[in-house]
Protein backbone atom coordinates (compact mmCIF):
# COMPACT_ATOMS: atom_id res chain seq x y z
CA UNK A 1 0.00 0.00 0.00
CA UNK A 2 1.18 3.68 -1.13
CA UNK A 3 0.36 7.10 0.48
CA UNK A 4 -0.24 10.20 -0.53
CA UNK A 5 -0.27 13.46 1.52
CA UNK A 6 -3.80 15.61 1.19
CA UNK A 7 -2.90 19.69 1.70
CA UNK A 8 -5.67 21.22 3.56
CA UNK A 9 -5.97 23.87 1.54
CA UNK A 10 -9.18 25.02 3.35
CA UNK A 11 -6.48 25.65 6.64
CA UNK A 12 -5.82 29.15 4.97
CA UNK A 13 -9.20 30.24 6.33
CA UNK A 14 -8.43 29.61 10.03
CA UNK A 15 -5.03 29.80 10.81
CA UNK A 16 -4.25 26.09 10.62
CA UNK A 17 -2.03 26.83 7.61
CA UNK A 18 -0.23 29.15 4.80
CA UNK A 19 -0.49 29.27 1.00
CA UNK A 20 3.39 28.82 1.30
CA UNK A 21 3.37 26.60 3.88
CA UNK A 22 1.17 24.21 1.52
CA UNK A 23 3.81 24.17 -1.24
CA UNK A 24 6.32 23.36 1.23
CA UNK A 25 4.92 20.80 2.25
CA UNK A 26 4.26 19.49 -0.91
CA UNK A 27 7.97 20.03 -1.66
CA UNK A 28 8.59 18.06 1.75
CA UNK A 29 6.54 15.24 0.66
CA UNK A 30 8.07 15.00 -2.59
CA UNK A 31 11.85 14.66 -1.70
CA UNK A 32 10.64 12.27 1.58
CA UNK A 33 10.20 9.34 -1.48
CA UNK A 34 8.02 8.15 1.21
CA UNK A 35 4.68 10.04 -0.64
CA UNK A 36 3.86 8.80 -3.97
CA UNK A 37 0.99 11.50 -4.21
CA UNK A 38 -0.04 14.91 -2.95
CA UNK A 39 -4.10 15.79 -3.18
CA UNK A 40 -5.67 19.43 -2.68
CA UNK A 41 -9.11 19.72 -1.52
CA UNK A 42 -11.98 21.53 -4.07
CA UNK A 43 -14.68 23.75 -4.05
CA UNK A 44 -15.59 26.95 -4.86
CA UNK A 45 -18.56 28.67 -3.08
CA UNK A 46 -19.79 25.62 -0.40
CA UNK A 47 -16.50 25.17 1.36
CA UNK A 48 -14.43 28.15 0.55
CA UNK A 49 -10.59 26.93 0.00
CA UNK A 50 -7.70 27.96 -2.00
CA UNK A 51 -8.54 27.32 -5.25
CA UNK A 52 -7.43 24.13 -6.64
CA UNK A 53 -6.05 24.53 -10.08
CA UNK A 54 -4.23 27.62 -8.67
CA UNK A 55 -2.66 25.83 -6.06
CA UNK A 56 -1.96 22.42 -7.81
CA UNK A 57 0.19 24.51 -10.72
CA UNK A 58 2.15 26.32 -7.75
CA UNK A 59 3.41 22.84 -6.54
CA UNK A 60 3.89 21.38 -9.39
CA UNK A 61 6.60 24.11 -11.12
CA UNK A 62 8.19 22.70 -7.74
CA UNK A 63 8.18 18.95 -7.31
CA UNK A 64 9.75 16.31 -9.54
CA UNK A 65 8.08 12.86 -8.21
CA UNK A 66 4.74 12.79 -6.67
CA UNK A 67 1.65 12.61 -8.43
CA UNK A 68 -0.34 15.77 -7.83
CA UNK A 69 -4.67 15.70 -7.87
CA UNK A 70 -7.70 16.97 -6.51
CA UNK A 71 -9.22 14.77 -3.78
CA UNK A 72 -12.07 15.35 -4.96
CA UNK A 73 -12.96 18.29 -7.48
CA UNK A 74 -16.37 18.93 -5.52
CA UNK A 75 -16.74 21.99 -8.00
CA UNK A 76 -16.47 19.75 -11.45
CA UNK A 77 -20.12 19.87 -12.20
CA UNK A 78 -19.94 24.11 -12.05
CA UNK A 79 -17.25 24.69 -13.86
CA UNK A 80 -16.91 24.82 -18.04
CA UNK A 81 -16.16 21.78 -19.14
CA UNK A 82 -14.18 23.57 -22.27
CA UNK A 83 -12.31 25.69 -20.10
CA UNK A 84 -11.73 23.09 -17.46
CA UNK A 85 -10.24 20.94 -20.10
CA UNK A 86 -8.25 23.31 -21.21
CA UNK A 87 -6.85 24.24 -17.80
CA UNK A 88 -5.89 20.81 -16.49
CA UNK A 89 -4.27 19.95 -19.91
CA UNK A 90 -2.04 22.78 -18.74
CA UNK A 91 -1.61 21.44 -14.75
CA UNK A 92 -0.52 18.16 -16.59
CA UNK A 93 2.02 19.86 -18.80
CA UNK A 94 3.43 21.59 -15.81
CA UNK A 95 3.22 18.45 -13.65
CA UNK A 96 5.19 16.48 -16.81
CA UNK A 97 2.17 13.65 -17.05
CA UNK A 98 1.08 13.43 -13.16
CA UNK A 99 -1.65 14.55 -12.66
CA UNK A 100 -5.10 12.77 -11.30
CA UNK A 101 -8.50 14.26 -11.79
CA UNK A 102 -10.58 13.11 -9.26
CA UNK A 103 -14.30 13.49 -10.41
CA UNK A 104 -17.29 13.88 -7.94
CA UNK A 105 -20.86 15.55 -7.86
CA UNK A 106 -20.63 18.15 -5.18
CA UNK A 107 -23.71 17.44 -3.58
CA UNK A 108 -23.68 18.23 -0.19
CA UNK A 109 -25.74 20.41 2.51
CA UNK A 110 -24.08 23.33 1.90
CA UNK A 111 -23.96 22.96 -1.92
CA UNK A 112 -27.21 25.63 -2.21
CA UNK A 113 -25.22 28.70 -2.83
CA UNK A 114 -23.80 27.35 -6.02
CA UNK A 115 -26.79 25.89 -6.97
CA UNK A 116 -28.79 28.85 -6.65
CA UNK A 117 -25.68 30.66 -8.34
CA UNK A 118 -24.88 28.45 -11.29
CA UNK A 119 -28.76 27.24 -11.81
CA UNK A 120 -27.83 22.95 -11.41
CA UNK A 121 -30.16 21.16 -9.12
CA UNK A 122 -28.45 18.66 -7.16
CA UNK A 123 -30.42 16.11 -9.24
CA UNK A 124 -28.50 16.98 -12.73
CA UNK A 125 -24.81 16.99 -10.41
CA UNK A 126 -24.84 12.82 -11.33
CA UNK A 127 -25.46 13.11 -15.11
CA UNK A 128 -23.30 16.39 -15.31
CA UNK A 129 -20.39 14.95 -13.63
CA UNK A 130 -20.44 11.75 -16.40
CA UNK A 131 -21.13 13.72 -19.23
CA UNK A 132 -17.87 16.47 -18.06
CA UNK A 133 -16.26 12.87 -17.77
CA UNK A 134 -16.59 12.45 -21.50
CA UNK A 135 -16.12 15.61 -22.49
CA UNK A 136 -12.92 15.95 -20.49
CA UNK A 137 -11.23 12.25 -22.20
CA UNK A 138 -12.62 13.72 -25.51
CA UNK A 139 -10.53 17.07 -25.34
CA UNK A 140 -7.62 15.68 -24.15
CA UNK A 141 -7.29 13.03 -27.15
CA UNK A 142 -8.93 14.35 -29.83
CA UNK A 143 -9.05 17.41 -32.57
CA UNK A 144 -12.23 19.49 -34.19
CA UNK A 145 -13.92 17.01 -31.34
CA UNK A 146 -17.92 17.02 -31.14
CA UNK A 147 -20.32 16.43 -28.49
CA UNK A 148 -23.58 16.30 -27.81
CA UNK A 149 -25.27 15.45 -24.25
CA UNK A 150 -28.19 16.73 -21.99
CA UNK A 151 -26.50 19.45 -21.09
CA UNK A 152 -23.90 20.49 -22.98
CA UNK A 153 -23.26 20.09 -26.83
CA UNK A 154 -20.16 21.62 -28.75
CA UNK A 155 -18.74 21.13 -32.54
CA UNK A 156 -15.77 21.50 -34.14
CA UNK A 157 -13.33 22.32 -30.71
CA UNK A 158 -9.64 21.69 -30.12
CA UNK A 159 -7.91 22.31 -27.37
CA UNK A 160 -4.07 22.69 -27.52
CA UNK A 161 -1.63 21.73 -26.30
CA UNK A 162 -2.50 18.18 -24.91
CA UNK A 163 -2.35 17.23 -21.75
CA UNK A 164 1.32 15.20 -21.57
CA UNK A 165 -0.02 12.14 -19.77
CA UNK A 166 -1.21 9.73 -22.84
CA UNK A 167 -4.21 8.61 -23.69
CA UNK A 168 -4.69 11.58 -20.93
CA UNK A 169 -4.72 12.21 -17.38
CA UNK A 170 -6.52 9.83 -15.40
CA UNK A 171 -9.78 10.48 -14.01
CA UNK A 172 -11.13 8.59 -11.02
CA UNK A 173 -14.49 8.99 -8.94
CA UNK A 174 -15.05 10.02 -5.73
CA UNK A 175 -18.28 8.15 -3.19
CA UNK A 176 -19.58 8.08 0.02
CA UNK A 177 -23.13 7.00 -0.74
CA UNK A 178 -25.43 5.83 1.73
CA UNK A 179 -28.72 3.95 1.98
CA UNK A 180 -29.36 0.51 0.66
CA UNK A 181 -26.70 -1.57 -1.10
CA UNK A 182 -28.40 -1.66 -4.64
CA UNK A 183 -28.03 2.40 -4.45
CA UNK A 184 -24.43 2.05 -3.72
CA UNK A 185 -23.75 -0.58 -6.00
CA UNK A 186 -25.43 2.00 -8.98
CA UNK A 187 -22.63 4.70 -7.50
CA UNK A 188 -19.57 1.93 -8.29
CA UNK A 189 -21.45 0.83 -11.76
CA UNK A 190 -20.06 4.62 -12.63
CA UNK A 191 -16.54 3.45 -11.19
CA UNK A 192 -16.59 0.73 -13.53
CA UNK A 193 -17.79 2.54 -16.90
CA UNK A 194 -16.62 5.53 -16.49
CA UNK A 195 -13.63 5.82 -13.98
CA UNK A 196 -9.75 4.88 -13.88
CA UNK A 197 -9.67 4.74 -9.68
CA UNK A 198 -12.36 5.11 -7.09
CA UNK A 199 -11.65 7.11 -3.71
CA UNK A 200 -13.78 6.67 -1.10
CA UNK A 201 -13.31 8.80 2.64
CA UNK A 202 -15.10 6.36 4.36
CA UNK A 203 -13.64 4.68 7.31
CA UNK A 204 -15.19 1.28 8.67
CA UNK A 205 -13.53 -1.94 7.65
CA UNK A 206 -16.55 -3.63 7.56
CA UNK A 207 -18.52 -1.49 5.22
CA UNK A 208 -15.26 -0.54 2.71
CA UNK A 209 -14.73 -4.42 1.92
CA UNK A 210 -18.35 -5.06 0.31
CA UNK A 211 -17.88 -1.78 -1.55
CA UNK A 212 -14.18 -2.67 -2.59
CA UNK A 213 -15.23 -6.28 -3.72
CA UNK A 214 -18.72 -5.07 -5.66
CA UNK A 215 -17.07 -2.56 -7.76
CA UNK A 216 -14.18 -5.57 -8.13
CA UNK A 217 -16.99 -7.82 -9.08
CA UNK A 218 -18.78 -5.28 -11.50
CA UNK A 219 -15.58 -5.19 -13.47
CA UNK A 220 -15.62 -8.49 -13.91
CA UNK A 221 -18.81 -9.18 -15.11
CA UNK A 222 -17.86 -6.74 -18.42
CA UNK A 223 -14.75 -8.50 -18.55
CA UNK A 224 -12.90 -5.47 -17.12
CA UNK A 225 -9.16 -6.01 -15.43
CA UNK A 226 -10.44 -5.02 -11.39
CA UNK A 227 -6.67 -4.12 -11.06
CA UNK A 228 -6.73 -1.62 -13.92
CA UNK A 229 -9.09 0.19 -11.03
CA UNK A 230 -7.05 2.32 -8.27
CA UNK A 231 -8.14 2.13 -4.67
CA UNK A 232 -7.67 5.21 -2.49
CA UNK A 233 -8.75 5.94 0.82
CA UNK A 234 -8.85 9.40 2.01
CA UNK A 235 -8.06 9.76 6.12
CA UNK A 236 -6.64 11.48 8.51
CA UNK A 237 -3.37 11.29 10.93
CA UNK A 238 -3.28 13.05 14.40
CA UNK A 239 0.42 11.64 16.04
CA UNK A 240 0.13 12.18 19.90
CA UNK A 241 1.41 9.69 22.34
CA UNK A 242 -1.67 11.48 24.50
CA UNK A 243 -4.63 9.59 22.45
CA UNK A 244 -6.90 11.68 24.38
CA UNK A 245 -5.60 15.16 23.12
CA UNK A 246 -4.67 13.82 19.66
CA UNK A 247 -8.82 12.70 19.11
CA UNK A 248 -9.60 16.32 21.05
CA UNK A 249 -7.49 18.10 18.52
CA UNK A 250 -8.76 16.56 15.45
CA UNK A 251 -12.30 16.68 16.78
CA UNK A 252 -11.86 20.92 16.53
CA UNK A 253 -9.98 20.52 13.53
CA UNK A 254 -12.54 18.62 11.42
CA UNK A 255 -15.08 20.35 12.84
CA UNK A 256 -13.59 24.08 12.17
CA UNK A 257 -12.74 22.95 8.48
CA UNK A 258 -16.30 21.32 7.79
CA UNK A 259 -17.96 23.50 9.68
CA UNK A 260 -19.62 20.72 11.12
CA UNK A 261 -20.16 18.72 15.18
CA UNK A 262 -18.85 15.54 14.40
CA UNK A 263 -19.63 12.52 16.53
CA UNK A 264 -15.83 11.46 18.60
CA UNK A 265 -16.78 8.24 17.33
CA UNK A 266 -16.35 8.83 13.92
CA UNK A 267 -13.49 10.93 14.18
CA UNK A 268 -11.77 8.32 16.40
CA UNK A 269 -12.92 6.01 12.73
CA UNK A 270 -11.68 8.73 10.40
CA UNK A 271 -8.57 9.54 11.86
CA UNK A 272 -5.53 7.41 12.67
CA UNK A 273 -4.34 8.88 16.05
CA UNK A 274 -2.28 7.90 18.93
CA UNK A 275 1.64 7.17 19.40
CA UNK A 276 3.00 6.32 15.86
CA UNK A 277 2.58 2.45 16.80
CA UNK A 278 -1.10 2.83 17.27
CA UNK A 279 -1.26 5.08 13.71
CA UNK A 280 0.57 2.18 11.86
CA UNK A 281 -1.86 -0.25 13.65
CA UNK A 282 -5.03 1.73 12.59
CA UNK A 283 -3.38 1.94 9.07
CA UNK A 284 -2.57 -1.83 8.67
CA UNK A 285 -6.25 -2.34 8.31
CA UNK A 286 -6.74 -0.35 5.00
CA UNK A 287 -3.91 -2.71 3.52
CA UNK A 288 -5.31 -5.82 4.68
CA UNK A 289 -8.77 -4.71 2.90
CA UNK A 290 -6.33 -4.03 -0.43
CA UNK A 291 -6.51 -0.43 -0.79
CA UNK A 292 -3.73 0.80 -3.50
CA UNK A 293 -3.27 3.69 -1.35
CA UNK A 294 -4.02 5.54 1.63
CA UNK A 295 -4.04 9.82 1.54
CA UNK A 296 -3.12 11.31 4.98
CA UNK A 297 -4.40 14.84 5.97
CA UNK A 298 -2.62 15.93 9.53
CA UNK A 299 -5.56 17.11 11.77
CA UNK A 300 -3.55 19.39 13.69
CA UNK A 301 -2.18 22.99 13.44
CA UNK A 302 1.09 22.11 13.54
CA UNK A 303 1.02 20.76 10.18
CA UNK A 304 4.60 20.85 9.50
CA UNK A 305 5.78 18.99 12.74
CA UNK A 306 2.63 15.62 12.05
CA UNK A 307 4.48 15.61 8.63
CA UNK A 308 7.69 14.92 9.86
CA UNK A 309 6.54 12.35 12.67
CA UNK A 310 4.64 10.88 9.82
CA UNK A 311 8.09 10.61 7.82
CA UNK A 312 10.24 9.92 10.70
CA UNK A 313 7.92 7.67 12.98
CA UNK A 314 4.98 6.28 11.04
CA UNK A 315 5.73 5.52 7.50
CA UNK A 316 8.92 4.01 6.83
CA UNK A 317 7.78 1.46 9.54
CA UNK A 318 5.24 0.36 7.30
CA UNK A 319 7.68 0.18 4.74
CA UNK A 320 9.70 -1.86 6.74
CA UNK A 321 7.08 -4.47 7.80
CA UNK A 322 5.52 -4.36 3.96
CA UNK A 323 9.20 -5.66 2.90
CA UNK A 324 9.48 -7.97 6.03
CA UNK A 325 6.25 -9.46 4.98
CA UNK A 326 7.62 -9.67 1.21
CA UNK A 327 10.47 -11.46 2.39
CA UNK A 328 8.49 -13.85 4.26
CA UNK A 329 6.11 -14.70 1.21
CA UNK A 330 8.70 -14.94 -1.38
CA UNK A 331 9.97 -18.97 -2.47
CA UNK A 332 12.88 -20.21 -1.31
CA UNK A 333 15.95 -19.64 -3.60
Amino acid sequence: MKFGLTLPNSGVNFGATTAQQLVEMAEIADRSQLFQSVWVGDSLLAKPRMESLVLLAAIAARVERVRLGTACMASLTIRDPILLAYQWASLDLLARGRTILIACTGINPTGQVENAMYGVQPRDRVKRMIEWIQILKLLWTQDEASFAGEYYRFSGITIAPKPLAKPHPPVWIANDPTGDRERIARTHWRVVLHADGWQTGLPAPYDLAWRLEDIRQQAREIGRDPGEIETSNYHNININEDRDAALAESKRFLDTYYSADFAMDYVDAWTATGSPEQCIEHLLEYERLGFDEVTLRPTSWDQIGQLQRMMEEVLPHLAERDGRRARSSAPPS
